[in-house]
């Protein structure tokens, strides 16, 4: 059996990612090899991801190879794979997920309650800017791209007072810094997925099959849903709208936050219920979000 090609952005994180993969496949005793690929995401680092535009800003450069069979699978971050995929591709699974909370880190501040007036903190994402810009309207938030150890050196040489990470990738990487807390969910909702990887691949690929023995029952079903939700309001990982869905025994729990960047209008609902009514919880939050304007939030934010 020939080596497997596997896909992968070329930042410290993605190679995580991909090797964990990797590991994956061996214990499934399939060989495989790592390719570095540059996404448009990678290549433009001094515009706001937002203003960029498009969809697939990590993956698209990932899915034309698979396609045309250059790679097998792909790794990805799943909070960055497009609700709607080009037919053959498809996921052919979703990790375990990882905590799926954001982080607040810093070198002098141990907590975003204990920022200066008009600190400086910094994100690449509009979702995390308006859940800050709701929290403290008071705080500057500006942009911040490149890899986790870019921004973490601008951090350290005093650029910003503070930055937001997701967790799951601080942990990966096992990053240390003075000040290093997890945001509760009251205080900010991740993005769909977040936590999770998802590998992609062509869905008439001889191995789809093997390689969805990977598949975390649980993690697919929730992250699952938040993609759903996403979807169902044509939103993504580039608009203030964040969604999460956790699992206690058998009670489903779906938040869900959209809102305008400076916090001026914000929509924020919570369902719960047994885990067996998921599709009606699901259409019950949706139903929430139209009735309190947040279609009308999205209307009015720039692609």
């Amino acid at each position: 059996m020939k080596e497997l090609v596997i896909g992968s952005r070329g930042s410290q994180l993605a190679l995580w990612q991909a090797r964990y993969i990797q590991t994956q496949l061996d214990n499934l005793g399939l060989k495989s090899r790592i390719e570095v690929v540059k996404t448009k995401g990678d290549k433009i680092l001094d515009v706001p991801l937002a203003k960029i535009g498009g969809k697939g800003l990590f993956t698209k450069e990932l899915e034309e190879l698979l396609l045309v069979g250059a790679l097998d699978l792909a790794v990805h971050s799943l909070k960055d794979v497009p609700v709607e995929l080009t037919p053959p591709l498809s996921l052919a699974c979703i990790s375990k997920r990882a905590d799926s909370r954001d982080c607040f880190l810093s070198v002098h501040y141990p907590s975003l309650e204990d920022l200066p007036l008009g600190a400086r903190v910094g994100t690449t994402s509009l979702r995390r800017c308006m859940q800050l810009k709701r929290l403290r309207p008071d705080l500057d938030t500006l942009s911040l791209r490149g890899n986790i150890q870019t921004r973490l050196q601008r951090l350290k040489e005093g650029a910003f007072d503070a930055i937001i990470l997701a967790y799951a990738g601080v942990e990966r990487l096992q990053i240390c810094m003075p000040y290093c807390t997890p945001l509760s969910f009251k205080q900010m909702l991740p993005c769909m997925g977040q936590g999770a990887l998802g590998v992609e691949m062509a869905s008439d690929h001889p191995l789809f099959a093997t390689i969805t023995q990977l598949n975390d029952p649980r993690s697919a079903f929730l992250c699952g849903l938040e993609r759903t939700f996403i979807a169902k309001l044509n939103g993504g990982c580039q608009v203030p709208l964040g969604v999460h869905a956790s699992l206690k025994g058998e009670v489903l729990e779906m938040r869900a936050i959209v809102g305008l960047l400076d916090a001026s209008q914000i929509v924020k609902e919570k369902v719960s219920g047994h885990v067996q009514e998921a599709d009606e919880l699901l259409q019950l939050l949706l139903e929430r979000f139209i009735e309190k304007g947040a279609l009308e939030i999205l209307a009015q934010i720039s692609p």
